[in-house]
C-alpha cells in the first residue's frame, strides 16, 4: 500500500499542490455554495492525496485542503456539511454497463445482486410472489449466480421453486448461463413433456429428464437464456419513465455516478434527454453505438454511413463517445466460450470496418475476450494503423478476460486502452469448471496493472454481471467471487483497484478533465461512504455502502433520507 500525502492545519504548503489557484481565487469569487469538512477526503488524483475539506460552487469543485482553510472560504450562504470523518472518494465510474438496455424490466425484476444467502434469495422470492399476485411473473435477468450463496451454493430446481411460488411463473437468469424455471412458467412458454421445443428455442437447450419431462433448467449462453427474456413480461410504457428512475437510483445507491453505454435505447435515452433539460439527471450516460455488419453485404452498407458518424456533439451529462460495442458480428464472442477460431474471411470484413472507422477519425470499445480473437484483432489492427494511425483514437478492447502480458505490450505499442470487465465476480466457478485452473487468471488483473497500459474497470452488467461497484473492487484486492469463493489469484492493490473505477474510467469516458478525482475544477460527483476503503478489512470492500452520492454538487442519494421515506 502507497503511504498517503495528507493535509493538515501544520502541512499547510501541500495545499497549494492541491488547491493552489482555486483557494486564492475563491477570494475574490463568490462564496462556495457547499463545504464539506471534517471527512477523510480520498482524493484519487496523481499523487492520491488525503485532504479533509472540500468546497464546491454550482457543480464544480473549488478548493479541496484543510478544515480550516475550506471555512475561511465559506460565506453566510453557504451550507456546511460535517461528515464526522467519515470517508470520500470520486463519484464510481462503470466503462461498460448495458444499463439504458435494463429500464425496460427493472420495475418487474427480483435483482438478487450482492445477494450471498440462498435463504435471504427464498425470502425475497416468496414476498415478491406475494406482492405480485397469482398468476403474474416473477423474474430477474441476469446479475447473479447461484455460487455466489455462501450458505447453500446450490441451482434451483422447478419443484422448489413450485414450493415458493405455486402461483406465479418463475424464471430466475444465471448471468447468461442458465435459466431456472418453475412448472407454471414451464406452461406459460409452452414447453411441455414429450413434446417438441417452442419455436425460438436454441436446440438442445431444454433440459429434459430420462422421461422426457423438462427440468425446469433452459442452458445454451446467451441465445438460449435469451428465448426466455424475450417471453417475459416487460414494463407497460407508460411504466418506462418509473422504471428508469428506479434503475437511476438503485445506480447512486451502489456508487455509481458515470457509466460507459453499450447500445443507448432510443426511448430510454429520450426519458434521460428530457431528465437533463430538467436539470433532473443523477447520473451521466456516455454511449457506445455502432453499426456493425452482420454478413459482407451489411458491411458494404455500414461502409458507406461510418464517415457520417457524428460523436462528442452532447455535454458532461449525456454523449456519443465510442464506436461499439462490436465490429463484425460473427467475431463477438459468445461469453461461455471456451475457444474461438476467427476464419481469413470473417477478419477480412472485420478489418474493412476498422480501416473506415480508423480513416473517419472514430474512437473504437470492441467486445474482445478470448485468446485467439485478440490476437487476431490486434493482427488486424496492426495493418490499419500503417494506414490510419490509432494511437490518438483511444482504441479500447473490452472484456480481454483471457489477455495475456505479449498481447498487452501489443497494444501498449498502438497507444490502445483495456476496459476489464471481470465476469468471475459472480461467474467465477462456472468458469473454474470450464477452464479448469486457467480460471483463476481471468482477468489477469495483476498483469494488467504491471503493464502499464490504460485501463479501467467495468461490469458488463446487468445481465452477465453484477452491478455493485464496491463488490467489483472486492474482487480485484480479493480474488474473491460474491460470495467469498477464491477464484483468482491475479489481485491488485486496492488504491489501483479505486484508481481504475474512478480516474483511470475517465479516460475511458473520455472525460479525464472533469471526472475521476476530487480537485479543483473538476465536476463534483463523489461519494460519502459508510466505512473508509482504504482502512476496511478488505473482506468488508463489498459491504461498503454510500451514505451520500452527488453528481454536479446535487446531492441524488442520502441514505438517511432513503430510510426514512422506507418507513413511510
Amino acid at each position: 500500500m502507497r503511504s498517503h500525502k495528507i493535509l493538515t492545519p501544520s502541512g499547510a504548503v501541500m495545499l497549494v499542490a492541491i488547491a493552489g489557484a482555486a483557494a486564492m481565487l475563491c477570494a475574490q469569487q463568490p462564496a462556495p455554495d457547499l463545504v464539506l469538512s471534517n471527512a477523510k477526503i480520498i482524493t484519487v488524483d496523481e499523487r492520491f492525496m488525503i485532504a479533509q475539506a472540500v468546497a464546491i460552487q454550482g457543480d464544480r469543485i473549488v478548493a479541496v485542503g484543510t478544515n480550516q482553510e475550506m471555512a475561511q472560504l465559506a460565506g453566510a450562504n453557504t451550507r456546511r456539511i460535517d461528515l464526522r470523518g467519515r470517508a470520500v472518494i470520486p463519484g464510481l465510474i462503470d466503462n461498460h454497463m448495458h444499463l439504458l438496455r435494463a429500464a425496460a424490466t427493472w420495475l418487474r425484476e427480483l435483482r438478487f445482486d450482492g445477494v450471498e444467502s440462498r435463504k435471504q434469495a427464498i425470502e425475497m422470492l416468496r414476498a415478491r410472489a406475494k406482492a405480485a399476485g397469482p398468476g403474474e411473473w416473477v423474474y430477474n435477468i441476469g446479475g447473479w449466480a447461484h455460487q455466489q450463496f455462501a450458505d447453500d451454493p446450490k441451482p434451483f430446481t422447478r419443484e422448489e421453486l413450485d414450493q415458493i411460488a405455486p402461483d406465479n411463473p418463475v424464471a430466475l437468469q444465471e448471468s447468461y448461463y442458465q435459466v431456472f424455471l418453475n412448472s407454471r412458467a414451464l406452461q406459460a412458454l409452452g414447453i411441455e413433456e414429450n413434446a417438441p421445443d417452442p419455436q425460438g428455442f436454441v436446440k438442445g437447450s431444454i433440459m429434459r429428464d430420462a422421461r422426457g419431462r423438462p427440468t425446469g433448467v433452459i442452458r445454451g449462453d446467451i441465445p438460449a437464456t435469451r428465448a426466455v427474456a424475450s417471453r417475459l413480461p416487460k414494463v407497460a410504457p407508460e411504466q418506462l419513465e418509473a422504471s428508469s428512475r428506479a434503475l437511476v437510483q438503485d445506480m447512486n445507491r451502489a456508487g455509481l455516478t458515470s457509466v460507459g453505454v453499450p447500445g443507448c435505447n432510443a426511448d430510454v435515452l429520450e426519458i434521460f434527454q428530457k431528465w437533463k433539460a430538467q436539470g433532473q439527471l443523477n447520473v451521466r450516460i456516455f454511449c457506445i453505438d455502432g453499426l456493425a455488419g452482420g454478413t459482407p453485404e451489411q458491411v458494404d452498407k455500414a461502409l458507406g454511413q461510418i464517415p457520417r458518424i457524428k460523436l462528442f456533439q452532447g455535454d458532461s451529462y449525456i454523449d456519443n463517445i465510442f464506436f461499439g460495442e462490436s465490429v463484425y458480428q460473427p467475431l463477438h464472442d459468445p461469453m461461455f466460450a471456451i475457444k474461438s477460431d476467427p476464419t481469413p474471411d470473417q477478419l477480412e470484413q472485420w478489418r474493412r470496418m476498422a480501416m473506415e472507422i480508423a480513416k473517419a477519425g472514430l474512437p473504437l470499445h470492441v467486445h474482445a475476450e478470448l485468446h485467439n480473437t485478440i490476437d487476431a484483432f490486434l493482427d488486424q489492427i496492426e495493418a490499419v494503423n500503417k494506414e490510419h494511425p490509432v494511437k490518438s483514437l483511444r482504441w479500447t478492447l473490452a472484456h480481454v478476460n483471457q489477455i495475456n502480458a505479449p498481447q498487452l505490450e501489443r497494444m501498449k505499442k498502438l497507444g490502445m486502452y483495456a476496459a476489464v470487465h471481470p465476469w468471475a465476480v459472480i461467474n467465477g466457478a462456472i468458469m473454474h469448471e470450464e477452464f479448469g485452473d486457467g480460471a483463476y487468471d481471468m482477468p489477469p488483473l495483476a498483469t494488467i496493472q504491471n503493464s502499464g497500459i490504460q485501463w479501467g474497470l467495468g461490469t458488463d452488467g446487468t445481465a452477465a454481471n453484477q452491478y455493485l461497484p464496491f463488490t467489483t473492487l472486492y474482487f480485484a484486492v480479493t480474488g474473491n467471487m460474491a460470495g467469498g469463493a477464491k477464484v483468482n489469484r491475479q489481485t491488485i492493490g486496492r488504491e489501483d483497484a479505486l484508481i481504475a473505477h474512478t480516474r483511470k474510467n475517465a479516460y475511458l469516458v473520455f472525460q479525464e478533465n472533469n471526472l475521476g478525482s476530487i480537485q479543483p475544477g473538476k465536476l463534483a460527483d463523489l461519494l460519502v461512504l459508510d466505512r473508509d476503503y482504504l482502512t476496511v478489512p478488505a473482506d468488508q470492500i463489498r459491504k461498503i455502502k454510500p451514505v451520500m452520492t452527488m453528481v454536479g454538487g446535487r446531492i441524488v442519494y442520502d441514505a438517511t433520507l432513503a430510510a426514512q421515506a422506507a418507513v413511510r
